[in-house]
């Protein structure tokens, strides 16, 4: 009898495959009718092609561009200011058009209006400003500012002394995972986080925002890893599992837990030198992210209703299983 429902078990499983992405081939050409109207407005170029007599116009184009307490002075003076002008030298020279960015930003657009019909095209503004790794992106209800500087590429200069796990993220493929996890923040139930698998499930919850609204990202590029770091993460899943299981950490209230394993870092820190040396940083992020897949893949629920969800009921319904 066992030897006779084996086939059949597995027939199924491959016909709900097909059927699964039948559907979310449907979805996706659903979404691609959508129709999103913006472009990128070049501040950053604007500002390095003009001169004193035409601050006046751009002050009024792009009001929000210019803080209130530094006077007309002060912006005639960055016309001509010896970094401000290499900023703008090397971003425009690195970012020429924006059409891959904008094609991108587009598909997200059009997944963000699918999925949130509420969800209205904000304005985009691109600017020359200095690096800030720690805010590479800005986003309001209104108005997305790009600061191409983040964008450069690891190997660019202006990056020199910026520690490697950071360098690594300023890419131009990731600037549309980073407006991504911005929106996914938005639209992300968190609950009052006080375990460490609270954090693992808001984290999961975000990688999985980022599924459905740029599926064209690699799950690498999601994660912000290279692809070796994804590969390693994946072929260590089951170890990475039982070590928070035997150490009892996912229900530990202990603060330091985010900084070991869901902050940016340069590696997670399990305290074992060989592992530590080899593994990504945020590694508590990808572990998440499973358990909520797995919920998806053994619930009937939406998108939308699993962002909603607590921890406990994702946890509990999700009977993840580590890959081996």
């Amino acid at each position: 009898m066992k030897s006779l429902l084996k086939p059949i078990y597995f027939l199924l499983l491959s016909f709900l495959s097909i059927l699964s992405c039948e559907n979310k081939d449907k979805t996706e050409a659903e979404i691609a009718k959508i129709n999103i109207d913006f472009t990128i407005e070049r501040f950053d170029k604007a500002f390095a092609e003009a001169n004193p007599d035409d601050l006046p116009n751009l002050k009024e184009t792009f009001p929000f561009m210019f803080a209130k307490k530094y006077d007309d002075s002060f912006w005639m003076q960055q016309m001509q200011d010896t970094l401000q002008l290499e900023l703008q030298s090397e971003t425009i020279k690195k970012f020429e058009d924006l059409k891959t960015e904008t094609t991108e930003i587009e598909s997200l657009f059009q997944h963000l209006k699918y999925y949130f019909p509420q969800f209205k095209t904000p304005r985009i503004v691109s600017v020359a400003s200095d690096v800030d790794y720690r805010n590479k992106v800005i986003v309001t209800d209104t108005i997305i500012v790009l600061p191409l500087a983040n964008y450069l590429g690891k190997d660019h200069f202006f990056y020199q002394g910026i520690q490697d796990y950071i360098v690594q993220d300023l890419d131009p493929e990731l600037m549309v995972v980073d407006l991504a996890n911005k929106y996914a923040k938005h639209y992300t139930f968190q609950q009052q986080r006080k375990t460490f698998l609270d954090d693992l499930i808001y984290e999961g919850k975000l990688l999985y925002f980022k599924d459905k609204v740029i599926p064209f990202k690699t799950d690498a590029q999601k994660l912000n890893y290279t692809e070796a770091q994804y590969k390693w993460t994946q072929a260590n899943e089951e170890y990475i599992w039982r070590y928070f299981v035997d150490k009892e950490i996912l229900f530990s209230t202990d603060t330091k837990l985010p900084s070991r394993f869901i902050n940016p870092a340069p590696f997670s820190k399990f305290y074992l030198e060989q592992i530590d040396s080899e593994s990504p940083g945020e590694i508590g992020k990808y572990m998440g992210w499973q358990i909520v897949r797995s919920y998806m893949e053994k619930n009937t629920i939406s998108f939308k209703q699993m962002l909603t969800k607590s921890t406990e009921e994702i946890f509990d319904n999700a009977k993840y299983k580590p890959r081996k």
